[in-house]
């Protein structure tokens, strides 16, 4: 009911860990669920929530469950600073304070009966994840769907199981390379740019959803370009500096633009202008 949810909307509302997994040694993933259940109003792909470590501070995380399961609201979080590592370290049971969904999603609705392509930088497998899922259920509406994907190593391949599943399905394309390739790896070795360059699909009826570090989405934009599709059809989810989540802080602007408002998730053509600007 909305009249639970917190008068302000700076306010969080307290989540529990159901489940702790830990992906990567320095990457967990938690399930959460709230004190009351209506509290959440579930989420579409692509948004974000605000995740509140009492007494240390606040973070914007991506949510990188299901869409379809309304009851659990999946987080996935890299141990990189104060309020991360205190994150990461919750175990089952314990409490925290939650914002959100804020932002907005994916438009996994204008693709429709269009080819889809997904390309993941590192940890920016997480926020695309939910995207994936939907549109596993309803892959009849989609022409081609392909997930290209990027590591540091093999070591660092997020979602390890996931992917090797949705590799063995005949209806998804999935090509995964690394920069730095160890013994025993055999898949290609160089940047997702090059998996652009290879992948089998119809670039004037296609969308591109990229997530990732910038500059692996600046380039990975160009190639998409250098492919045809068209900007306004390429799609980044631009994660950076975001602190109210609400648009009142100014601290994610970009140019005219509040990511956490307007964003996360940009078209190309909406972003290009100011794409790379340091000063910006």
């Amino acid at each position: 009911m909305a009249s639970e949810r917190p008068a302000h909307p700076l306010l969080p509302f307290v989540v529990r860990v159901r489940r702790r997994r830990r992906e990567m040694p320095d990457i967990v993933s938690l399930e959460l669920e709230p004190a009351r259940p209506s509290l959440w109003p579930g989420f579409a792909p692509g948004q974000f929530t605000m995740l509140y470590a009492p007494g240390v501070g606040e973070i914007p995380v991506s949510i990188s469950g299901d869409p379809a399961d309304a009851g659990r609201i999946v987080q996935t979080i890299r141990d990189v600073g104060a309020v991360s590592r205190v994150l990461a370290a919750l175990q089952p049971g314990d409490p925290l304070g939650l914002r959100g969904p804020y932002g907005q999603p994916w438009p996994v609705d204008d693709a429709r009966g269009q080819d889809v392509v997904l390309i993941a930088g590192g940890l920016g497998l997480a926020p695309l994840r939910p995207a994936i899922l939907h549109l596993l259920r309803a892959r009849a509406a989609y022409g081609r769907l392909l997930l290209l994907y990027g590591a540091r190593s093999p070591a660092d391949i997020l979602f390890r199981k996931q992917l090797e599943r949705w590799r063995g399905r005949f209806d998804m394309y999935v090509d995964v390379t690394v920069d730095h390739a160890g013994t025993g790896w055999r898949g290609p070795v160089g940047t997702v740019t090059k998996l652009i360059e290879q992948a089998n699909f119809a670039a004037d009826v296609s969308h591109a959803f990229v997530c990732g570090p910038e500059i692996m989405m600046r380039y990975s934009a160009r190639a998409l370009q250098d492919r045809g599709v068209d900007p306004a059809r390429i799609y980044l989810s631009m994660e950076r500096n975001m602190q109210c989540a609400i648009g009142q802080c100014g601290h994610c602007q970009l140019g005219p633009e509040f990511i956490c408002k307007d964003g996360p998730v940009l078209s190309l053509a909406r972003l290009r202008p100011r794409l790379g600007r340091r000063e910006l």
